[in-house]
């Protein structure tokens, strides 16, 4: 697998290769492969289990590559010795050190992210895990797709764009202004509202008390003045009030992400390291209901009548 990462250009996105990655899994496992085992193999618990174990193990190392491959560094293997998200760490930052062990308030940090993006509930990506759980191939395949799904710009990326909008306010002195223009519909408030919380996300209260604690460690960035007085002003303002406008999970986490020094094409693939937890529950609950491949319905709502001209008597529009 490592060779197989390797071969991937120097400037490949990390989400690229990740999602590559979990699609290639499946042929390195072939006992796993409905396809060539059949579906009745996952059956078996102790199967399933080993499978769900093997993703999770798997994962961030595979994250890791990525990460190092992006910036022209040699692969790192894991640690027997350091839990699960400073494993990951380990893996993205150590250089020739024989005894580095990440920050252990920055690997709590990283944990609390991790758990609070693990599920929630039948987003998009945890939909494409159900529909391609339903055919009944493997895990893997499964798990590609739902990145897939994932590494779409209005899916996972979207604490890049809170990100980028804080950026790009800049300073505390031009929110009023961008409020303004937000109010006049001529620019968007991104990592506001959420289409299941109707009040202030509670994955956003515990995210900003994680930032601080992150910003003590790592230096403190002018972009977190900016959030605090953006998120003071939208939660004062009526306009903002009556639309259910209040931070949720994304206002944060891409703060977060950018004061340990990720770079932002990396934020999805944290995203997806945090969410197969929640992927793979999906997929073991499908397995145990025997759920049918999904089929759903679609209603025509064209014309109901309509005229077919002969190519050669059409006329270009």
């Amino acid at each position: 697998m490592v060779e197989y990462l390797k071969s991937f250009r120097y400037d490949a996105h990390p989400m690229g290769m990740l999602v590559s990655a979990l699609s290639a899994m499946s042929t390195f496992h072939p006992e796993a492969s409905t396809a060539l085992r059949g579906e009745d193999i996952y059956n078996d618990e102790t199967m399933v289990n080993k499978q769900i174990f093997r993703c999770l193990g798997k994962l961030p190392t595979l994250a890791a590559c990525a990460y190092r491959h992006r910036i022209g560094r040699s692969y790192n293997s894991p640690s027997n010795d350091l839990g699960y998200t400073e494993n990951f760490l380990f893996m993205l930052d150590r250089l020739s050190e024989t005894n580095y062990t990440p920050h252990p308030q920055l690997a709590r940090a990283l944990d609390v992210i991790f758990i609070l993006h693990a599920d929630h509930e039948l987003n998009c990506s945890t939909a494409a895990m159900r529909q391609m759980a339903s055919t009944g191939i493997d895990p893997f395949v499964c798990l590609a797709g739902a990145a897939s799904a994932l590494y779409g710009p209005s899916h996972g990326g979207a604490n890049e764009a809170a990100l980028k909008m804080l950026e790009e306010i800049g300073t505390v002195d031009r929110i009023p202004s961008f409020i303004e223009e937000v109010k006049a519909k001529k620019r968007r408030l991104m990592g506001f509202g959420h289409r299941i919380y109707k009040s202030y996300d509670p994955r956003a209260k515990i995210l900003k008390r994680i930032s601080s604690q992150v910003f003590e460690i790592m230096g403190r960035n002018n972009l977190i003045d900016v959030a605090v007085e953006l998120e003071r002003i939208a939660l004062s303002d009526e306009y903002f009030i009556k639309r259910n406008l209040y931070p949720n999970v994304d206002f944060y986490s891409g703060l977060i992400y950018k004061a340990m020094g990720f770079p932002t094409d990396f934020f999805p693939v944290l995203f997806c390291i945090a969410r197969t937890a929640g992927w793979l529950a999906h997929w073991r609950e499908q397995l145990q209901e025997h759920v049918p491949i999904f089929r759903p319905t679609q209603i025509y709502n064209g014309p109901v009548r309509k005229v077919y001209t002969p190519h050669p008597r059409r006329t270009p529009s």
